[in-house]
């Protein structure tokens, strides 16, 4: 099945005109939140973790205001099981600094004559034009040099503190982390994603973790809405920047 150039055409504005009614849609209207009823930290809490030895009552304590379980007062409430819930503080101020130059140079220099080869080079000096002579037949002389410098400068400084949940115990007791924080504030919201792998003993006292203790830390802090759409380019221009050459 083939489709002839104005029919094509037609086909690429149908798309763009259906892609744009989704822009339209959202004239007048503040950006809605993500619902999450549906992601893993809810389906987390919702499933009844195995109770730990510490958690089963005991009849010898049963009477004692002092506990070895989680409810006692000095228990230790830090998160470990699935659906538990942590505090992430993620606090980057990295800077970096990068200067390289290079320079190079080569000078050369060649020189090749046939003073004497079988009496060739005086016959042929005859048949020449004044001065002109086989005994300096080729020279070659070259000079190159180049020279490089480049810099790089960089400065990220955030402060953030998001709410994550266990989403899975692995094996070795390694914790699987997520966790979403959205705000919405003049049409715009903000939203923070972190998801990660933390060790139980790495979570302080305070039930808190640092982000430099996630392993494969993922962190996406951005935003959707009227300020954001205005800044992203048209779907148009980016087909252009990919397609076009120059």
């Amino acid at each position: 099945m083939t489709f002839g150039f104005p029919k094509l055409l037609l086909i690429c504005c149908a798309c763009l005109a259906v892609s744009g009614c989704a822009r339209l849609g959202q004239i007048g209207q503040e950006p809605e939140f993500t619902s999450p009823a549906n992601g893993n930290e809810v389906f987390a809490m919702n499933v009844a973790p195995i109770p730990d030895a510490a958690d089963v009552p005991d009849r010898a304590e049963g009477a004692s205001l002092w506990t070895s379980g989680r409810a006692s007062l000095l228990g230790d409430r830090r998160a470990g099981r699935r659906g538990d819930i942590l505090t992430v503080v993620i606090e980057i101020n990295d800077s970096a600094e990068f200067q390289n130059s290079s320079e190079r140079e080569r000078t050369g220099s060649e020189e090749l004559g046939i003073p004497n080869l079988f009496g060739l080079p005086q016959r042929i000096d005859g048949l020449l034009t004044q001065g002109g002579s086989l005994s300096e037949a080729v020279e070659f002389d070259s000079s190159s040099r180049s020279a490089g410098e480049g810099s790089v400068r960089r400065n990220e400084e955030l402060t953030l503190r998001v709410a994550a949940t266990v989403t899975e115990v692995l094996q070795n007791g390694v914790l699987r982390i997520e966790g979403s924080q959205e705000v919405r504030v003049n049409n715009e919201i903000r939203e923070l994603l972190v998801s990660g792998y933390v060790r139980p003993e790495d979570i302080s006292r305070q039930n808190s973790i640092e982000y430099d203790r996630i392993a494969a830390a993922r962190i996406s802090y951005g935003g959707r809405g009227l300020i954001t759409d205005a800044q992203r380019p048209r779907y148009g221009q980016e087909v252009a920047d990919t397609i076009l050459p120059f």
